[in-house]
């Protein structure tokens, strides 16, 4: 079974953490949710939602757990703590020179893989107008890029079209096809 995990700070963008999660789970695919800070409770930017992730990050790193894929929301705040988190950036540094998957939407294409140099070389997508804050990769105004085993995305609007492209890059293009079916998109 496929393991991932989805990396979650306060202010995260509610329908860009969630729908992955959903997603990836009717696809069979194991989600674990790490919370950046030592608070499992999380909250999310614009309903001001509760989410109870799984475990901290802290953890994780310490029990050094192997995924298969890494997701990371975007939003601000959530994106811009999580680009500062230690723990965050070397478990996405050490799973991009593994040649995990890395799939970041929204904001975190540029606040938090940009920095840690995972998209230098590569066509990435993010929310419009961030991609002038980077000259880092080759931006395109797709909705969803794969390149090579980095998944970028626009934002909310964008989010099952890229929780599809993850489950596809996972499995196959006939799992995400299924829930994209099963899901009406």
């Amino acid at each position: 079974m496929k393991n991932v995990i989805v990396l979650l700070a306060d202010g995260f963008e509610e329908v860009e953490a969630i729908t992955p999660i959903d997603y990836l789970r009717r696809a069979g695919i194991e989600v674990v949710t790490a919370s950046i800070s030592e608070n499992t409770t999380v909250t999310g930017r614009w309903t001001g939602i509760k989410v109870i992730a799984n475990t901290v990050l802290s953890e994780i790193v310490n029990q050094n757990q192997d995924f298969d894929a890494v997701i990371v929301p975007g939003g601000i705040p959530g994106a811009e703590k999580i680009a500062s988190s230690k723990e965050a950036g070397e478990l996405l540094k050490s799973m991009a020179a593994a040649g995990k998957v890395i799939a970041a939407i929204c904001a975190s294409p540029v606040l938090v893989l940009a920095p840690l140099g995972i998209i230098s070389g590569r066509k990435f997508t993010c929310y419009p107008g961030m991609e002038e804050k980077t000259n880092e990769g080759k931006w395109s105004s797709d909705r969803v890029i794969v390149d090579g085993n980095i998944i970028t995305s626009r934002g909310a609007g964008t989010a099952g079209e890229w929780s599809i492209a993850i489950i596809g890059k996972l499995l196959d293009e006939a799992a995400g096809k299924k829930i994209a079916e099963t899901c009406l998109l």
